[in-house]
């Protein structure tokens, strides 16, 4: 007898859309993804804080809780990374799910080797940091200390002047990101292709949502800016006083 894959990863579509739910389930279920679907934001939102989840799919407009206010329900600082599904040429809303705590966005509609790829790249990046968050595991005092802001990368906290920092997984990524290379201009592309895994689109303002979430979050604990917009660059983490 012919035993069947496993599953690799488990999803959350979270869409009031039926059909859509039905199609992107045997889609994904044939590239070897379990989906559990709910059709209106607040059965998504009893299921998201499940932690068994690899990823959510967070479609915006819904009935009872849309995308945003399960995103608000949530904190914006969830360790499952969320992809949010948005109407085409609606950026007010992309960049507010973004702000919101949402890893990445797709506007529909879309195409599904398109979504694949996009879902494939945010696991990808999640797998890489837990591996090397394992292989740190044994290694003491592995830490990094830069401008009052130090990383403990065997359990993946950052604090600021001892104060935990609430990130979420992206968010932890790009500043870490930021953080090994302090001192040095990050074009916005670099950053997204380092931290999103993918090259930015035209007027794609996702990393610099990410930058100033990370941003806002360090000057609530230290009105000292630490991060530097360089205008027509992108970005830098201020090396500090020695």
């Amino acid at each position: 007898m012919t035993q069947l894959p496993t599953h690799t990863k488990h999803i959350l579509l979270i869409d009031d859309d039926a059909e859509l739910a039905e199609l992107l389930t045997q889609y994904l279920d044939i590239e070897n993804f379990k989906v559990t679907s709910c059709l209106d934001g607040a059965s998504g939102l009893a299921k998201a804080f499940d932690d068994n989840f690899d990823l959510i799919l967070l479609d915006v407009m819904m009935p009872i809780l849309n995308g945003f206010e399960v995103l608000k329900a949530l904190g914006g600082n969830h360790k499952t990374p969320i992809l949010m599904l948005t109407a085409k040429g609606d950026d007010n809303n992309r960049i507010l799910g973004l702000e919101l705590g949402a890893d990445d966005y797709l506007a529909k509609p879309f195409k599904h080797r398109e979504l694949l790829a996009r879902i494939r790249a945010i696991l990808r990046r999640i797998s890489i940091v837990k591996s090397q968050s394992t292989a740190k595991i044994n290694v003491p005092n592995e830490q990094l200390f830069i401008n009052q802001v130090r990383v403990n990368q065997a359990t993946r906290e950052i604090s600021c002047q001892n104060n935990l920092l609430e990130l979420t997984g992206t968010e932890y990524l790009v500043l870490l990101y930021m953080l090994e290379n302090h001192g040095k201009i990050l074009s916005k592309n670099e950053i997204s292709e380092q931290v999103l895994q993918r090259k930015l689109t035209p007027y794609d303002r996702t990393i610099d949502v990410h930058v100033g979430n990370v941003r806002r979050k360090l000057l609530a604990i230290d009105p000292v800016d630490k991060m530097k917009t360089i205008r027509g660059a992108g970005y830098v983490f201020l090396q500090g006083e020695h």
